[in-house]
């Protein structure tokens, strides 16, 4: 099994640091899309590896066991934060939302939340579009792979998408201006974010030549992606723009495929300071899950305790979800991935 890189790990730790700080206080009005496109980006990356890898080695995409490895890396904690929601609101009914606890749930296992026309439930779960948003396009982006290595070359057919999608961004824009706040949740407003994501890792070595390569240089830029990310972090209302889509948003998943290509040769971190971020990346997925709903059931509280315990109550909350559940399931799929060579994220 492939161990965790603590470079990639620290930015998923900056990632869901930026969306725990979008909940806890409106004075970092756009952290939470800044955090969720450096996750799509990098789970871009990860993911094309895992496939390209297993082109290679085998020929072809053993959807079986991919889709088996994205399983058991996701459902089990899903899982887990759901039968949470379910006993607080279909229980205790704490926010008066007990009638929307089955539709919640059954969009939340379906990956639809994100598919107009579809009664998204109670807002402690709409921000599981993000995970539909990626399931989505990774029902897609596998046979896209084989073909392009298969018959008419990679790099046509993944160009070839990639103009497809920002068509698609580009018209739903149109379709829904003034109010372009209607395609926040569309998987059409993001697949560009992971598609930027995936060429880095085709690219990664042409990448790689076209950045520095000296110690101060390297250092100079990733100050400068890090800056940017923080400066667009800040700017509330991005999702009311047109821009945010087709311009700031796959700036930042570039920005973030610079970053990817320096920490993901990290073999540890260049300094202890960056423990903390390392160890929240560690528990990123459930911090995730977890974070808005704690969000909208502390709504009564007010002051300055409320971020307090919104961050709190979301970091025991992961940690127990990775000890109870992810880190079992994790050492499930080693078993498994012994027995037959697998792919792996």
């Amino acid at each position: 099994m492939r161990g965790r890189l603590p470079g990639l790990d620290l930015l998923r730790g900056l990632a869901v640091l930026l969306v725990l700080l979008n909940h806890a206080h409106p004075l970092f009005g756009g952290a939470g899309v800044v955090g969720v496109t450096i996750f799509f980006a990098l789970s871009g990356y990860l993911i094309t590896g895992v496939l390209v890898r297993d082109i290679y080695r085998t020929g072809g995409v053993r959807l079986a066991v991919f889709y088996r490895n994205r399983a058991l890396r996701l459902i089990p904690a899903l899982l887990l934060f759901l039968l949470a929601y379910a006993v607080v609101e279909g229980v205790f009914d704490l926010l008066g939302e007990r009638d929307l606890v089955p539709q919640s749930v059954a969009v939340a296992l379906t990956y639809t939340t994100n598919i107009p026309g579809i009664p998204s439930g109670s807002g402690s779960l709409y921000h599981l579009w993000t995970l539909a948003t990626e399931e989505q396009f990774y029902v897609l982006w596998p046979l896209v792979l084989l073909f392009g290595f298969r018959r008419v070359g990679l790099r046509r057919v993944v160009g070839l998408v990639a103009v497809g999608v920002v068509m698609m961004c580009v018209l739903t824009i149109k379709l829904t201006e003034p109010d372009v706040a209607r395609v926040y949740a569309l998987p059409s407003s993001w697949w560009l974010t992971i598609m930027i994501g995936s060429v880095a890792y085709l690219g990664r070595e042409e990448l790689a030549r076209a950045l520095p390569t000296t110690a101060g240089r390297r250092r100079a830029l990733q100050v400068v992606m890090l800056t940017a990310i923080a400066v667009v972090a800040a700017i509330p209302g991005l999702a009311h723009s047109a821009v945010m889509y087709l311009l700031i948003a796959p700036g930042v998943a570039l920005a973030t495929a610079v970053l990817i290509n320096y920490t993901s040769h990290w073999e540890v971190l260049p300094s202890r300071l960056l423990s903390p971020l390392l160890q929240l990346g560690t528990i990123s997925y459930a911090a995730y899950l977890w974070n808005a709903a704690i969000m909208r059931w502390l709504e009564p509280i007010g002051g300055l305790l409320r971020p307090v315990l919104i961050v709190s109550l979301t970091l025991v909350a992961a940690t127990a979800s990775w000890w109870l559940v992810e880190r079992p399931v994790q050492r499930l799929r080693a078993r498994l991935d012994h027995q037959q060579p697998a792919l792996q994220h």
